[in-house]
């Protein structure tokens, strides 16, 4: 039986849910400049560029960027990846009482986002962390 593509998000309604996106952190944050994006490797990182942009046509105000590779702190990594393709996490500032925004495509079970805040306190203690992502499907294992 072969199985049809689907397409849950079309060219132009990614691009205006990132531009809600970046609209949404900037009317949330109180001091945008206290704001970080984080984008989890692969996917979130593109979408955390994306929002990066967006954000600066907004409002004029350049946020800092990193990238999270989240594989070995995952709960499942052995038996889930077998020979995962890692790459490093980069955040290159300091993190130390910033509103971090983690970006990622999917939420679904929270074992993903887990893996990244655990990650982020390698870096330092934030004053918080908020999540922002493309698709929610639900079915959480994680209280996230």
């Amino acid at each position: 039986m072969k199985q049809k593509n689907i397409q849950l998000l079309s060219k132009d309604k990614i691009n205006k849910t990132l531009i809600r996106l970046s609209h949404e952190i900037i009317e949330n944050s109180n001091i945008l400049e206290q704001v970080v994006l984080v984008g989890i490797r692969t996917r979130g990182e593109f979408l955390a560029n994306r929002i990066k942009e967006n954000i600066y046509k907004i409002s004029k105000k350049k946020l800092q960027l990193g990238v999270l590779d989240v594989t070995f702190h995952r709960d499942d990594f052995k038996s889930h990846f077998g020979s995962p393709k890692v790459g490093p996490s980069s955040i290159d500032f300091n993190i130390q009482d910033k509103n971090i925004i983690l970006i990622d495509d999917v939420l679904y079970t929270g074992r993903t986002i887990r893996a990244a805040i655990n990650e982020i306190f390698s870096y330092g203690r934030p004053n918080k962390v908020q999540l922002a992502v493309l698709v929610d499907r639900g079915h959480r294992e994680i209280p996230i």
